[in-house]
């Protein structure tokens, strides 16, 4: 088992910075992808970025390129998600995710594991 807790959630104007993190306990030693996901109030969870277990290989949704960076510190178990140039669509819960193996994560059935969501709002 792998426990995964979000943390860095608030509440932020429009144009501004937010950096989510996720420790990871548990079967930690295991090779595994790290993700997150987002949903916000009405909608389905969707992709936003992942990366791989050695960090050499990164996606991300469209919708975020160029505005967020997804990064992993293996030494203390955690993976970051640098939000910047944030807008109101992208007020929702953001979950943080684990896939065991090497590749990366491209969907909700994909993960083996799941946080359970920090909220993140950006006011206008």
């Amino acid at each position: 088992q792998v426990q995964l807790v979000e943390s860095g959630g608030g509440l932020v104007q429009a144009g501004g910075s937010l950096r989510l993190s996720c420790a990871a306990s548990g079967r930690t030693f295991s090779t595994f992808a790290l993700g997150w996901f987002r949903q916000a109030p009405g909608k389905e969870r969707e992709f936003v970025a992942s990366i791989t277990w050695s960090g050499g290989s990164t996606n991300y949704a469209d919708s975020v390129k160029g505005r967020f960076t997804i990064s992993r510190d293996n030494a203390k178990n955690a993976v970051y998600l640098q939000m910047n140039s944030l807008k109101p669509e992208d007020t929702a819960v953001y979950y943080c995710a684990a896939r065991l193996g090497y590749s990366l994560i491209y969907r909700r059935a994909d993960n083996d594991y799941w946080g359970q969501g920090t909220q993140v709002t950006v006011s206008s």
